[in-house]
């Protein structure tokens, strides 16, 4: 497998995004579950209603990007938090550097085979631009153009209340940071 570099100017753009996430707008309308239509990696629709009353993590995913080894640490958080409410949402997306341009079926493969992931995984979006998946579109509306995706492996946290908490970009990792937000969101109900 070949593993693509981040260029320079992605890196760059990264970084500003990685000086912390950026709060949602107060205020803003939620997120309707029952009205996100999602099809699983799989085939068939994602039960996104059941998302409701949940902490969704939502990540547009890479099989070939230098951050692919974030598969283990969001498969962690899934395997630790999923019991308190959490779901980890992976959104393969082949938008940053042709990094996933494999078929749903080489992906799931790839996912489960190589990070023995089991958190849901819709089939390959677009996650950025005015052909976003609308999910997507809802999120870049609420955070901006510093939130929305500019590579693989952003995250967006959203609480249980439908509301976009906070995103996290691809240099944040699955670290300790995102722990506490996770954490905290559970607690709080958000």
């Amino acid at each position: 497998m070949k593993i693509v570099r981040l260029p320079l100017f992605a890196a760059l753009g990264a970084m500003a995004s990685a000086a912390g996430g950026a709060r949602a707008q107060a205020g803003r309308q939620p997120i309707d579950w029952s009205t996100v239509s999602l099809d699983s990696i799989g085939g068939g629709p994602m039960p996104t209603a059941g998302y409701r009353g949940r902490v969704v993590l939502l990540v547009n995913t890479a099989s070939r990007c230098g951050f692919t080894n974030q598969y283990r640490g969001l498969e962690a958080l899934w395997r630790r938090y999923r019991d308190q409410g959490l779901v980890v949402l992976g959104v393969p997306s082949n938008d940053f550097g042709g990094q996933e341009p494999g078929s749903n079926d080489e992906i799931k493969r790839f996912c489960a085979e190589t990070f023995d992931v089991t958190f849901p995984l819709a089939d390959k979006q677009i996650v950025c631009g005015p052909g976003a998946h609308p999910l997507y579109r809802w999120a870049a509306a609420r955070t901006g153009t510093l939130g929305t995706p500019n590579w693989n492996f952003h995250k967006i946290l959203i609480g249980r209340d439908g509301r976009l908490i906070d995103w996290f970009s691809a240099l944040s990792g699955t670290g300790r940071k995102l722990d506490r937000a996770i954490e905290v969101a559970l607690a709080t109900g958000r």
